[in-house]
This record gives C-alpha cells, sequence and structure tokens, in this order.
C-alpha cells in the first residue's frame, strides 16, 4: 500500500462506524502488540527487584519509588493521547509511545539510580500513548456494536504481556540466560521492529496536519460531564489491587507475607493471567446482555471475595487459582473504559479514553507512594514486615472496592439494550 492511499484512510469525522475497516484492524494490531509488550515491561521490575536492587544498591522503598514513577508519567501521557489522537491521529501517537519506551528501556539498565529513573518515567511516559492509541484504531477498525468485546481484546493483550512479563522472565532473570540489563536492551530492539511497522501500517487522519485551535474543547466536554468522573472513580478503584497490589508490592507480599519462595513470579503471573480471560469475556458479556453495570457490579463483588481469600485466608483455596480467578473478576475494569466514551460525544472519544487513563494512574500513582508508607508504618510497629502487615495494610483495596460498588449504582447505563 503507497503513502497516498493509506493517507486517504480515515472515517469521515472520526465517528464509530457499523463496518469493520480492515487497514485499521490491522494497524490496532500492531498497536496491540505494542500494548502487549510495553505491559510486559511495566511488570517485569516486579521479579528482578533483588537484581536490580543490588546493581543500583537501594533499598526496597526506593525500587518501589522507582516502579512508581511509571505510573505519573503515564498518567499525564495519557491525559495527552486523547487531544493527540483527537487532532493528529494514531499514526503519530503511537510511533511516539513506541520510541519513548525504547529509550526508557536503553535509560532503564545504564546502571544508575538517575538514568534507572529517567528510564522507568520514559517507560511510563510511551506506555501512557499505547492503550489509548489502540482503543482509537479500534473504535475504527471494528463495528459499534463489538466495542467493549474490541477494548476487553486490546486488554487482554496488555495482560497477556504482563504474565509474560512475570511468569517468562523469571526463569530467563534467575537461570542467568539474560542478565536484566541485557534483557532491557532486547526489549528495545524488539520496540523498534514494532515502530517501523507502526509507521508503515497506521493510516493518517487529520490528513496528518496539527489543529492546535480549541485546544481545550475536548477536555472541556469530557470533564464539564459529571458521568466521566464516575466512570474514571469506578475504573481507578477496580485497578488499585492490581497496579499497587500485584505489581508494586505483590513480590513482597508472597515472599515476605506468605514465605513463599520458588513459585513467586508464577503466582504473581496469574493475576494477569485471569484478565487475559476476564477482559474479553467480560467485554464479551456486556456487549451480548447490552448492559455495563450488572457486569461491573457482579466483578467488584468477585474481586472482593478472591481478593479477600488471597490476602486474610491464604491458605483455604489453591493460591494459583485465587491469584486467576482474582484477575478474571478484575478484567471488567476496562468496562468504565468503553463507558466514559459511550458518556461523551464522537469527536471527543479519544480525549474521553485519554482522561479515564490520567485519573486511572494519578491515583495509582499517589496510592502507591501513600500504601508504601502505609506499610512502612504498619512494619515499624509490628517489628517486622509480615502478613499481619499486608492484612492491615489491604483495608485500602477493600474501601476502594466498595466505594467503586456503590458509584457504579449512580452512573449512566450505556448498554445498547438502553440505548435501543
Amino acid at each position: 500500500m503507497n503513502q497516498e492511499s493509506r493517507a486517504s484512510v480515515s472515517p469521515p469525522s472520526g465517528k464509530e462506524s457499523n463496518l469493520l475497516n480492515k487497514t485499521f484492524v490491522i494497524a490496532w494490531l500492531i498497536c496491540a502488540i505494542f500494548y502487549f509488550v510495553q505491559y510486559a515491561l511495566r511488570s517485569a521490575p516486579s521479579i528482578m527487584q533483588t537484581e536490580i536492587i543490588a546493581t543500583l544498591q537501594i533499598s526496597k522503598v526506593e525500587m518501589a519509588g522507582i516502579i512508581g514513577l511509571y505510573f505519573y508519567s503515564y498518567a499525564f501521557f495519557a491525559l495527552v493521547s486523547g487531544v493527540l489522537l483527537d487532532r493528529i491521529g494514531p499514526r503519530f501517537t503511537a510511533s511516539l509511545g513506541i520510541i519513548l519506551v525504547a529509550i526508557g528501556c536503553v535509560l532503564f539498565c545504564s546502571g544508575t539510580v538517575i538514568t534507572a529513573q529517567s528510564g522507568r518515567f520514559l517507560q511510563g511516559a510511551g506506555s501512557g500513548l499505547a492503550f489509548t492509541s489502540a482503543v482509537f484504531l479500534a473504535t475504527r477498525g471494528f463495528p459499534k456494536k463489538w466495542l467493549a468485546t474490541a477494548v476487553g481484546m486490546t486488554q487482554c493483550f496488555g495482560m497477556l504481556g504482563g504474565f509474560m512479563g512475570q511468569a517468562v522472565v523469571s526463569p530467563i532473570i534467575k537461570n542467568q540466560i539474560l542478565t536484566w540489563q541485557m534483557f532491557w536492551m532486547v526489549a528495545a530492539g524488539v520496540l523498534a521492529v514494532i515502530f517501523f511497522a507502526s509507521v508503515f501500517i497506521t493510516p493518517r487522519t487529520r490528513e496528518g496536519k496539527i489543529d492546535w485551535t480549541g485546544l481545550s474543547h475536548p477536555y472541556l466536554v469530557v470533564l464539564k460531564n459529571p458521568q466521566s468522573y464516575i466512570c474514571a472513580f469506578i475504573g481507578a478503584m477496580m485497578f488499585l489491587p492490581t497496579n499497587v497490589g500485584n505489581i508494586a508490592w505483590g513480590n513482597q507480599f508472597l515472599q515476605e507475607g506468605l514465605s513463599a519462595s520458588n513459585d513467586v513470579a508464577l503466582r504473581l503471573a496469574m493475576v494477569p493471567l485471569g484478565w487475559v480471560v476476564g477482559c474479553p469475556v467480560l467485554g464479551y458479556l456486556s456487549d451480548v446482555i447490552g448492559r455495563r453495570k450488572p457486569v461491573v457490579m457482579g466483578s467488584i463483588i468477585a474481586m472482593g471475595i478472591t481478593g479477600g481469600l488471597i490476602v486474610y485466608l491464604p491458605n483455604a483455596m489453591p493460591p494459583y487459582i485465587m491469584g486467576f480467578l482474582f484477575g478474571v473478576a478484575s478484567g471488567a475494569a476496562m468496562i468504565p473504559y468503553t463507558m466514559i466514551k459511550e458518556v461523551n460525544p464522537d469527536e471527543v472519544k479519544g480525549t474521553a479514553t485519554g482522561v479515564i487513563n490520567f485519573f486511572v494512574f494519578v491515583i495509582s500513582a499517589i496510592m502507591t507512594n501513600l500504601f508504601s508508607i502505609l506499610i512502612d508504618h504498619l512494619a515499624g510497629a509490628e517489628g517486622q514486615l509480615n502478613l499481619k502487615v499486608f492484612q492491615n495494610a489491604d483495608i485500602v483495596f477493600v474501601v476502594g472496592l466498595i466505594l467503586a460498588f456503590i458509584m457504579t449504582i449512580f452512573v449512566r447505563e450505556t448498554g445498547s439494550k438502553v440505548k435501543g
């Protein structure tokens, strides 16, 4: 396909279509692969903390701080990505994200605290452009009636990457097939290949011209809508147990709280593996029944039950099964991403996705730091980091899920059965 023909592929007014657009679907697939890789890189540090800490000579709390930097930059660039997508299209936005993550990989393994912090920050920045770009392309590639399924499939790619970043990368590092520094350099090379594929395949929209007029308008439309805040809050509360609990502190919970040793990486990986199933299945279920709220509310209840068993009754059920079931249930955290797009006009759907990503990851970043402070305080009172510390701290996630359930009652139903 030549440059001119690729440039002409753009649906009018950027609105959703009832037809399948194969060019946008292929571009979505490439972007979804990028999302897969960046999610693997998001979770990978959790299982190589010992090696990184030894190299950089830092504490576990400082290591958690470096991991948390990802969420701050992710949040900001997720917000910016909405306007970039709505104004200049996905080709530039997705490609910029890939390059930023690749540079971040190189810096992260450069051997100093400053470069590790800078690299993690850039990884988050580039990754903040990944999901919104993929959803933007899915919106234009797939029929409207399958939007929730497409969003769920997008997140399925991400969580499969999260699983690989923990379950597969762990033996590579532990068996010294690659050093942790070499792993990040290989990742940078893979991202370079994805970059060229993205530039070549992704269609241009808006004819590639930057239109800065009315830059604040998409944000004003989304932010003036009270339903946007409700959707964002629900998504943020449902993400806390995975972003903070699994990625930032899951390794310490298993090792220090449950005295696990050999199977830590695989047990951590059960949660994102559950997302691989839960995201598309729950998205599909929501599309089929034409309702969003029942699926979200049921999943919140399931998250509370499975998460409670993992933390408070860890020996009551097989750990691998409970982690997987928790991941399946928490896959519904992607449905608020569909809902915020449906409660806002078509022309600001990219911005709406950016806004919810911003809120979700700002809250995750803040809560990562606050949770670390809470853990440190409780461990000091106990005299050591043990299971009781994590059980007391887990009330943060319990309260978050309760609030998410309450807010779901008040959010407007956006399923197809209501619209019809």
